[in-house]
């Protein structure tokens, strides 16, 4: 009987076929052109879990299926259920690819394709994983569930609604989610942290309609004006956000945490290069690194009022609008931050103009104690994977499904990334390094054994 290793090594190119396969299904959940593409994929995974003799399920839903299989042969030992997606993002624009999307191509050590790292490629780790296991012992060292959705690109519409319906089947003492990156090449990661979010959308409306600027303007207020100075006092020149008891539930970086993030091998200049800037900015007394992981923020996302054509046109805009986001930090909860935004926004607010503020979503940010026994099997987890410890790091970005899980099922999350900063996710040219596609489904398939071991 070959070891768990050896068969990961007989059956490198079959997985990287597997896995070409689904990267050939378009399944675009934002298109409804490729409704059928999307049920096609959620398919193919269930016969890769009929195959692996994992009794499984295809949940209906209002909108795509969700996938749901599990193995509970291990009666008394832990339960891990690993979420994931199998929608992608569209392709567009596609004359920016340099192969086409959907015609999986090896090129460089990776392989280019739509949904190559976010989410199939990451997703199916873990199916691999428990397939080497499948095939080798005939047994997981762990009762193992699979949760994986078809909207994860569209907002997962269906999800929560979901989990919340089936929380004593999903029932279990962790979660797996590999849909995020290591730290740089060759340096795998844990992430520890998330950010929150709260999004929102400001219009305000002045006359009835668009007026000639020189005859009433002095006389009428200007709804972009109005927006400008409502946006600008939000955040001051420090990059402190002014919003009433904003920082008051932040929970602050430890100085162990400071120190950490200060050691990794992270060149500010090097970031600076690569995104065509002159210089990092953000709020006064952190690092970069702690701005982008771990202290909140306040973005705008999109501007609109007047005259946006060619040349000159002197209007006044009746309305104008904007859309901006928060992001938080464990603590801060969505719905305070809305209502004293909202307080602060009216006392703003001139007199000639009025305002709708609408919420759009929320959620506040979660953070994994470090001290964690399953965060602990997952470094051993993973240096056996990849040949090297891993380092801890947050992320700025929010998964909002980590918050739903943590309140509908009581568990933390363990977020395994092994993807890399510039492959391409939500771009033309998306890509996985091929070698971490191997190397993380062999942490997958240890980590099994390292949760069982405690």
């Amino acid at each position: 009987m070959p070891t768990i290793d050896d068969y990961l090594a007989q059956h490198a190119a079959d997985f990287e076929d597997d896995l070409c396969q689904l990267l050939r299904i378009a399944s675009v959940s934002a298109d409804s052109r490729h409704r059928a593409d999307v049920r096609r994929a959620a398919d193919w995974l269930v016969e890769q879990f009929r195959g692996l003799k994992m009794p499984v399920e295809l949940c209906e839903t209002p909108g795509h299926p969700i996938v749901y299989a599990e193995w509970l042969g291990a009666p008394g030992a832990p339960t891990a259920l690993v979420y994931g997606h199998y929608d992608v993002q569209p392709p567009d624009p596609l004359d920016e690819w340099i192969s086409p999307p959907f015609e999986p191509t090896r090129r460089d050590g990776n392989l280019y394709a739509r949904g190559a790292t976010d989410d199939k490629g990451q997703m199916l780790t873990h199916v691999k994983s428990a397939q080497a296991w499948m095939q080798t012992a005939g047994r997981l060292p762990i009762n193992l569930k699979f949760l994986i959705e078809g909207e994860e690109e569209v907002g997962s519409e269906n999800l929560e609604q979901f989990i919340a319906a089936n929380r004593q089947r999903l029932a279990c003492d962790v979660v797996v989610i590999s849909d995020t990156s290591q730290f740089a090449p060759e340096q795998p990661a844990i992430t520890y942290g998330l950010r929150g979010i709260a999004y929102f959308e400001l219009r305000l409306t002045g006359p009835k309609q668009d007026l000639h600027s020189g005859t009433f303007g002095g006389g009428v207020m200007n709804p972009a004006n109005a927006l400008t100075q409502m946006l600008a006092a939000l955040i001051n020149s420090r990059g402190q956000i002014q919003v009433p008891g904003f920082y008051d539930d932040v929970e602050p970086l430890t100085d162990a945490e400071r120190r950490q993030f200060a050691k990794l091998a992270f060149n500010e200049n090097e970031f600076c290069g690569e995104l065509g800037i002159a210089a990092a900015a953000g709020e006064t007394g952190f690092s970069t690194l702690e701005r982008r992981w771990a202290r909140p923020t306040f973005d705008i996302n999109g501007l609109w009022s007047g005259y946006q054509g060619e040349g000159s046109k002197t209007v006044l805009p009746a309305r104008a609008g904007a859309k901006f986001s928060f992001r938080l930090v464990p603590r801060q909860d969505p719905k305070k931050i809305h209502a004293a935004l909202e307080a602060m926004l009216k006392r703003l607010l001139p007199l000639g103009v009025s305002m709708e503020l609408l919420a759009y979503h929320g959620a506040p940010g979660v953070v994994v104690p470090l001290d964690s026994p399953y965060v602990k099997a997952a470094a051993r987890a993973i240096e056996r994977g990849f040949g090297r410890a891993p380092v801890y790091i947050r992320e700025g970005g929010s998964i909002p499904v980590v918050s739903t899980f943590r309140q509908q099922l009581g568990v933390d999350t363990l977020l395994l990334g092994w993807g890399l900063n510039d492959d391409n996710t939500h771009s033309p040219n998306e890509k996985f390094c091929l070698a971490d596609y191997h190397r993380g489904i062999k942490a997958s398939a240890h980590l099994w054994e390292e949760i069982n071991r405690g």
